[in-house]
């Protein structure tokens, strides 16, 4: 859903773009988040700030189960607890080091993570083949408007093609930037992939034209 109230489930990734032991950065309403996955396939978000000098955890490195800040090298759990400090190696790091962490689920191709706990699991998305994802300087009235339809309480908005139907996972970033997570319903060849990315590409550009006409007004 693209609500961004405490309770909710936010669309943040395409499981495709997050590889074994990798780490992105990830924005949703309430700022930016560390999202990495380990080694051996979890998931996990974290507040992307480290607790010692406040460098950006999505510029670290995953090695293992932990996330470590590319600063000091300080590395942390996916519950959020700090593992090592290198320059103490010998030093069990305390319990009060930690960062803040977020519930994570994937399910069908898309990484969801939770603000607050919310109730019930990430909406499904069975049939839908995710094809990829991009960013829309526009709020989600405009893409909807763009798209000539409204959204669905899943967050999705359906644009009829002539060899399927494209719908698109919309994701609040700030009040003037929307994800758009492409997901493909009866579309399966190459060709028509690649025409579904060129028809979001321009439907991406219509929003941003209706965005900006509507604050300008």
């Amino acid at each position: 859903m693209h609500s961004d109230t405490t309770g909710s489930w936010t669309p943040v990734a395409l499981s495709a773009d997050l590889p074994a032991g990798t780490v992105m950065p990830v924005q949703i309403p309430a700022g930016s988040l560390a999202l990495w996955r380990t080694d051996s396939g979890h998931t996990a978000a974290s507040a992307d700030r480290c607790p010692h000098r406040g460098m950006r955890l999505s510029h670290g490195f995953v090695r293992g189960e932990a996330l470590s800040c590319i600063y000091h090298g300080w590395s942390y759990a996916q519950a959020g607890n700090c593992l090592r400090i290198p320059a103490h190696p010998g030093l069990v790091p305390p319990e009060t080091i930690r960062v803040v962490t977020h519930m994570v689920e994937e399910a069908d191709g898309v990484i969801w993570v939770a603000l607050g706990r919310p109730e019930g699991r990430p909406p499904g998305l069975e049939g839908l083949v995710p094809l990829r994802s991009l960013t829309a300087l526009a709020n989600i009235d405009a893409i909807a408007a763009a798209a000539g339809g409204k959204t669905s309480p899943q967050g999705i908005v359906e644009v009829a093609s002539g060899t399927g139907t494209i719908c698109l996972l919309l994701s609040r970033q700030d009040e003037d930037r929307t994800l758009i997570h492409v997901l493909l319903k009866g579309i399966t060849d190459q060709a028509a992939r690649i025409a579904a990315v060129r028809s979001t590409e321009s439907l991406r550009r219509k929003a941003e034209d209706i965005h900006k006409k509507e604050f300008a007004q």
